[in-house]
């Protein structure tokens, strides 16, 4: 069985297995594979691509043919132009004979499809590539309209469909020359220069409304504007449509309704249609008027009088003409309201209306002005939609999009159905899947992809993908999410998107890897492996995923763009620091899938932890500092780290002095808490040692003994030695307890001499150790036993206690 034909084996049931279509997209040759998903590999080696040639006259025709709405059955509808549109048409044709673009703007129903149909006709021997008629409705870049166009005029040499990548399609409809007629136009601006500029040779005729964005003033287009038709034209126009002449009635009825809808053709065809509707129904039509009712049709003889429509009914008649249609003509209506206007093809509609004969109601509704031609289908005409869904038509659109996306699903996936009659019906599937449920889209979408693929309407594609991928994520049906991502990726490495490709193609890997499915992610590893040749290739610029990479030999290595000298000698950090050697050297280049990013660290040397930081600069023991090394003079320049390094010792000065603070309130505490000689009063603790000033003694009073400057002390007791009173001298407080070795007496005590002691600075302690001299003795009839301690290494405060004087005098030898 040849599927890609579409052929149908007897021996195999009517919904035969899915097709597999192979066809060359760019550098890529593309498999569809409806069950595992798409399978994309480069062209082999040696492996030509064939060039493509231009039709003939015969498939030229074909071609458009196939490009018009499809026929209906019954008798055509002869078109015909009023005198006004006669002038227009002409002045259309003698601009495009002569190689100038015209956009043709006019508001929805003044007959712009009608007028490009007779200047088709005219224009079929003006260029050498004939005529092309395009539709741009709901295209809103250049990119689909260029494919079109190309596949219009070229066709591939064999049975392989040709998708050319963006060079080979700009290259190829550079060379086109031909009359180009594109209706619905939808875009403006950049995107139409795009356009223009992408087809020089070609002269284009473009019909847009008057709300579409307006080109660029470099487009240098002829704007042609499509009015309302006049009084006297309508009335000939509605005339030729109902088929005899109009009573005075009517006439004046036709001037109002000019007035109102500003005399577009739309409105006087549906005008035309409710009075041929109001001739059948008094029986008045066909000039039977003599007949007797009754005698020849089941009529009554006694009819009701339908009388003319009003002035709001012919301006919003659409209420009006399906209320006077056929039953099948109004199941129709239901089903495009609920597809958002979109009409499927009338073979469609006896299954999807379940009447043998729905599909002659396309051309009744054709014939009542409620169907417009767009493209190769129909559609609601202009305002229809809405005045329905005021109506009622609007209330089944769940259950009729249900039953149109179910429908569409049996039929994409049937093997006797090409992928062109399906990209035929891509308007009317796309609709359908966005208002079905979500299980009846997930299975819409997973059988009208890879006909979209193979059709080579990739931009429906698309659509139809991410559709599907949104429902399923919906459904919660993970395989079905794998699935139109791995596709998502396989169109955008197709396309050149390499980053968005590599998102879609990581996404699907994953989900895969979650269902264990193998196959599914082998063939997404080799489509990841194509987007990773391609970005080593410099195809696209990307950003690959960021490594870091340590230093290598210790050094620090600096990435450069090429390979470069090395500096010389190794760049001190510090005065007292450790040097780091600095390389400049041409780096590895990375691999194709990733970028590598060299490390610089600050200091090759840096601590692990805090305790390291503060381990260096305070140390626990005292030793001493190791002379600095000097360094050869070097030009001042920023070095990394000192800045670092700076606020690490700030830091480190301020925790010391937190801890000496802490020191000094646990010395305070416990000071409190020391036994002091008993007596009344009192007691008053001080944090400064006393320190008698020079020339006076321990008792205060100027001219006694000094031991500082005492011969019999050579350690010179007064400047820190431990001083003790004899044991057998007396002390003023008989009861009290003996003084305590590192206590003296404070300011508070009064001598027996009556003098007061003075104060003085404390004595700075000496960085290093002294060695502590033998306690030494001084007496003096009025001295104050006083004992201090020689400080340690560490500073640490005294704390002095001072006792009341007690009544008497001390007695001393």
């Amino acid at each position: 069985m040849d599927r890609t034909q579409g052929q149908v084996d007897p021996a195999e049931p009517s919904s035969g297995p899915a097709r597999v279509v192979t066809l060359t997209a760019g550098d890529f040759t593309l498999t569809v594979n409806p069950v595992d998903g798409s399978e994309i590999e480069p062209l082999r080696p040696g492996a030509e691509r064939a060039r493509p040639r231009r039709r003939d006259a015969a498939g030229r025709a074909a071609r458009d043919t196939a490009a018009r709405p499809p026929v209906l059955p019954g008798a055509p509808a002869s078109a015909r132009l009023t005198p006004a549109r006669e002038e227009e048409r002409a002045r259309l044709v003698r601009l495009l004979s002569h190689g100038r673009s015209v956009r043709l703007t006019g508001p929805s129903g003044s007959g712009r499809s009608g007028l490009l149909d007779a200047v088709a006709a005219d224009c079929a021997g003006v260029a050498p590539d004939g005529v092309v008629r395009l539709s741009g409705y709901g295209q809103q870049q250049p990119g689909e309209l260029l494919h079109a166009l190309y596949a219009a005029v070229y066709e591939a040499p064999d049975e392989r469909p040709l998708r050319p990548d963006r060079e080979e399609l700009l290259a190829r409809v550079r060379e086109i020359g031909a009359v180009v007629l594109l209706d619905d136009l939808e875009m403006g601006g950049a995107a139409l220069d795009e356009l223009l500029r992408a087809t020089p040779e070609c002269a284009y005729l473009l019909a847009a409304t008057p709300d579409t964005k307006a080109p660029s003033d470099a487009s240098h287009l002829e704007e042609v504007f499509l009015g309302g038709l006049g009084r006297a034209e309508s009335v000939e126009f509605l005339e030729a449509g109902v088929g005899r002449a109009l009573t005075e009635e009517e006439t004046a009825w036709a001037g109002d309704l000019r007035f109102a809808s500003e005399g577009l053709p739309l409105r006087f065809v549906q005008a035309a249609a409710l009075l041929r509707q109001r001739d059948e129904l008094n029986g008045t039509r066909g000039g039977d008027e003599d007949e007797e009712p009754g005698v020849f049709e089941e009529r009554p003889r006694d009819a009701a009088f339908v009388p003319l429509p009003t002035l709001a009914e012919g301006a919003a008649p659409a209420e009006l003409l399906a209320s006077r249609v056929s039953e099948s003509a109004r199941a129709v209506l239901r089903i495009a309201c609920a597809l958002g206007g979109e009409l499927p093809h009338h073979a469609h509609l006896p299954a999807l209306v379940g009447d043998t004969h729905a599909d002659a109601a396309v051309a009744e509704l054709l014939g009542c002005g409620l169907l417009t031609p767009v493209g190769t289908r129909y559609r609601l005409a202009s305002g229809v939609a809405r005045q329905l869904e005021e109506v009622g038509y609007g209330d089944p659109a769940a259950e009729e999009a249900r039953t149109a996306a179910r429908h569409y699903a049996w039929w994409t996936g049937h093997a006797s159905v090409t992928p062109e009659r399906v990209a035929a019906e891509a308007d009317a599937v796309l609709a359908a899947l966005a208002g079905a449920d979500v299980v009846a889209a997930v299975l819409l979408a997973r059988t009208a992809a890879p006909a979209f693929a193979a059709s080579l309407h990739w931009e429906a594609w698309e659509r139809v993908l991410r559709s599907g991928a949104e429902a399923a994520r919906k459904a919660g049906e993970v395989a079905e999410q794998a699935y139109f991502h791995h596709e998502l990726g396989v169109l955008a490495l197709c396309e050149g998107r390499l980053e968005r490709a590599r998102a879609e193609l990581e996404a699907s890997i994953g989900l895969k890897g979650a269902l264990a499915d193998k196959r599914g992610t082998v063939a997404g590893r080799r489509a990841l492996a194509l987007v990773t040749d391609r970005e080593a290739a410099g195809a696209a610029a990307v950003s690959p995923p960021l490594r870091l990479a340590p230093p290598v030999g210790g050094a620090v290595a600096l990435a450069a763009p090429g390979p470069v000298a090395a500096l010389g000698p190794a760049v001190p950090v510090a005065a007292t620091g450790p040097t780091v050697p600095v390389a400049l050297a041409a780096p590895v280049g990375p691999r194709a899938s990733e970028a590598v990013t060299a490390v610089v660290p600050a200091r090759r040397d840096a601590p692990a932890n805090l305790a390291e930081v503060f381990a260096e600069p305070f140390p626990m023991s005292l030793k001493p500092s190791p002379a600095p090394a000097l360094a050869p003079p070097v030009a001042a320049r920023p070095v990394a780290g000192s800045r670092k390094r700076t606020v690490l010792l700030a830091a480190a000065g301020a925790l010391t002095v937190a801890a000496l603070g802490t020191v000094v309130a646990l010395a305070v505490g416990s000071g409190d808490e020391e036994t002091t000689p008993a007596g009344p009063g009192p007691k008053v603790s001080s944090t400064t040692p006393d320190v008698p000033a020079a020339g006076t003694d321990t008792a205060g009073e100027p001219g006694g003994n000094d031991s500082a400057g005492d011969p019999a002390d050579p350690a010179g007791s007064g400047s820190g030695a431990v001083t003790e009173a004899e044991p057998g001298a007396t002390t003023p407080g008989e009861g009290a307890d003996a003084p305590t070795p590192g206590v003296s007496r404070g300011a508070g005590a009064k001598p027996s001499g009556g003098a007061t002691p003075s104060r003085k600075p404390p004595v700075v302690p000496p960085k290093t150790s002294p060695v502590a001299s033998p306690p030494t003795t001084s007496t003096s009839p009025s001295s104050s036993p006083s004992a201090s301690v020689t400080p340690t290494a560490t500073p640490t405060p005294t704390t002095s206690v001072s006792a009341p004087t007690a009544t008497g005098t001390g007695t001393g030898t």
